[in-house]
């Protein structure tokens, strides 16, 4: 009995290490304050904010007025919404999978031994560390301008260029290809994921035959799609978000027919053009919607190709 009330802690003890633990909990807290305060006032705040808005006629300068669902009602008998979406939806299917793509080639590339190969990896990476800045967005529209750089090139082997901004079957093929080039962050992340691949997998590939096509799509692909799915997210989120490239290039229009007119695009000129930001709340919280049901479907849909290193699944 004495043995087991000597290892029981006493009540003393109990005590003592409630009250640190309340001091350690206080501590944590104290860091984290300022992005508690963050989170609250420049997040959560506006959000709730936001869709309290989206059920009124709110114009910035009176009182929002309560209009119920009208807005939503609105929303998808507006051509130019429903153009905003198809723009933002063709963008996105055609953008992603083409910038996912040649990030994961040129990884596969700068993975190998080579000289320089440091250089190189820093050089593919550049355009996406200036991402969507104003000065990416002007150079790119100064390039495919009628008398842009693209056109001069195409002059000298005598093939007469056009204004491929103010076209409306190419304006919107501008954006895309100015997308694919910023594949840098995602060319980093696969390379981070090659490295990661044992080389005996390969080295047992190389024995049993398999060809090198054999052993990127058998080997490669199955280990490195964890890698493939946190950057098909990534990349839809921002994908369709895009608006500083959008807004410049097309110098706020939406371009020639709304042929760039993004859904953020369209968003801004309601709520900061027009003055309609009930309506623009409208659209944010549809953006949410639409973002986070396509997010949830990649989700549910990795456990069919999303494999790891032991067999398990996400």
């Amino acid at each position: 009995m004495k043995h087991s009330a000597a290892v029981e802690p006493t009540m003393v003890q109990k005590k003592r290490s409630k009250k640190e633990l309340r001091k350690q909990y206080i501590t944590a807290y104290f860091f984290l304050l300022p992005w508690l305060i963050g989170f609250l006032g420049l997040i959560l705040g506006p959000m709730i904010s936001s869709l309290y808005l989206s059920f009124t006629r709110f114009d910035l300068l009176n009182t929002p007025e309560w209009i119920g669902l009208a807005n939503y009602q609105e929303l998808f008998q507006d051509k130019r919404f429903v153009a905003s979406a198809k723009v933002t939806l063709t963008f996105v299917f055609i953008a992603v999978p083409t910038q996912l793509i040649a990030a994961l080639l040129v990884a596969v590339l700068l993975n190998k031994k080579m000289l320089g190969v440091g250089f190189y990896r820093t050089t593919y990476y550049l355009p996406s560390l200036l991402g969507g800045s104003v000065a990416i967005a002007i150079l790119w529209k100064n390039l495919f301008e009628i008398d842009g750089l693209v056109n001069q090139v195409l002059a000298y082997f005598n093939v007469s260029g056009q204004g491929w901004i103010s076209h409306p079957d190419y304006a919107l093929g501008t954006i895309i290809i100015l997308a694919t080039w910023q594949f840098g962050a995602s060319m980093v992340i696969f390379l981070a994921g090659l490295k990661q691949i044992p080389k005996e997998l390969y080295e047992a590939a190389s024995v049993d035959g398999g060809t090198k096509i054999q052993t990127f799509f058998r080997v490669t692909l199955p280990l490195l799609s964890p890698v493939i799915f946190f950057n098909l997210v990534i990349e839809l989120i921002k994908s369709i978000q895009i608006f500083t490239s959008a807004f410049i290039i097309s110098e706020g229009t939406g371009g020639p027919i709304n042929s760039t007119l993004f859904y953020t695009l369209y968003l801004y000129q309601k709520g900061f053009t027009h003055f309609e930001m009930g309506y623009a709340s409208a659209m944010a919280w549809v953006l949410v919607f639409v973002l986070g049901t396509m997010t949830l479907c990649i989700f549910f849909s990795s456990k069919y190709w999303v494999h790891y290193e032991d067999g398990g699944k996400l």
